[in-house]
């Protein structure tokens, strides 16, 4: 991973960690305060977003050191590891904060919302929602599904706080809403788990190259050579910022092994210079009628 790219991660994941503890602490002593199970979930997801920050910081670490005997392709799935840490963490505190809020309104609680809380959790969407977006920025230029799942993460709470504020508002009307908008805030934490760990657990099973992907593959054999023909059975696989692409074209069978070699030599080396990846091709006797 560029020394730049790993600078970046660094600065959103430390950045989100101590906004991430300063919100925590104004959060919870407000939601105490109320007695509202909503705030209270709200402000521990927060904390979560803390944890998973350091979660991004290590993977960032890990992901950064350089390939071994034990790890040839290097450490960069220690990223998408460090994004199903993230998932699991919120999973548990989505699922801890719905049973709570189901208690609440089983046992008909309400609770007293005050200005000070609507201000801070006010102050949370508009932090939450930045911090989200750098994030996503972040993770777009990183190409880093942890950064991604952060900021994903960050939105997830800045929604939660944002309808936690709507219904302060209108929580003087309705004794119910207080546990109502826990299930919503629990529901919101939930699905952002399901989103990051799919996407996570797609990444570590192995993916199609992608219709983008396989076209650039073909268009450049094309270029490097005609006689490299019917590109087909694409693998690709990645570890981070390493690509590892392995393939099969097809070339006339009267083809001479040594021909052979040199053409799909020159095609690892484009491939290696236009998409960074380290390609193996197998060549096969070209079909005829």
């Amino acid at each position: 991973m560029q020394e730049s790219f790993r600078k970046l991660g660094y600065a959103e994941g430390i950045a989100s960690a101590i906004i991430n503890t300063i919100l925590f602490g104004l959060k919870i002593w407000v939601g105490i305060k109320a007695s509202s199970i909503a705030m209270t979930a709200d402000a521990w997801h927060t904390l979560s977003d803390t944890l998973t920050s350091l979660v991004v910081i290590l993977g960032f670490w890990i992901s950064g050191r350089p390939k071994d005997e034990e790890h040839p392709f290097g450490h960069g799935r220690a990223e998408v590891i460090a994004a199903v840490v993230i998932a699991t963490l919120l999973a548990v505190v989505g699922a801890s904060f719905f049973r709570d809020s189901i208690r609440q309104l089983i046992e008909r609680k309400n609770a007293a919302f005050s200005t000070l809380s609507l201000i801070i959790f006010s102050i949370s969407v508009l932090v939450k929602e930045a911090l989200a977006r750098f994030s996503l920025w972040a993770g777009k230029k990183t190409q880093s599904q942890s950064l991604v799942a952060d900021g994903w993460h960050h939105r997830s709470d800045a929604l939660a706080s944002l309808m936690i504020v709507v219904g302060a508002v209108v929580g003087k009307y309705v004794w119910w809403i207080d546990g109502v908008l826990g299930i919503g805030v629990s529901a919101l934490i939930l699905y952002a788990a399901y989103d990051i760990a799919k996407s996570a657990f797609n990444a570590l099973m192995g993916e199609s190259a992608g219709a983008f992907l396989s076209g650039e593959i073909r268009r450049i054999a094309a270029e490097t050579s005609p006689q490299l023909k019917d590109i087909h059975h694409i693998h690709v696989h990645r570890y981070g910022d390493h690509l590892e692409i392995t393939l099969h074209a097809r070339m006339n069978g009267e083809t001479n092994i040594q021909d052979a070699h040199n053409l799909s030599s020159s095609l690892e080396r484009e491939l290696k210079k236009e998409l960074n990846a380290d390609t193996t091709v197998h060549i096969e006797p070209e079909k005829h009628a």
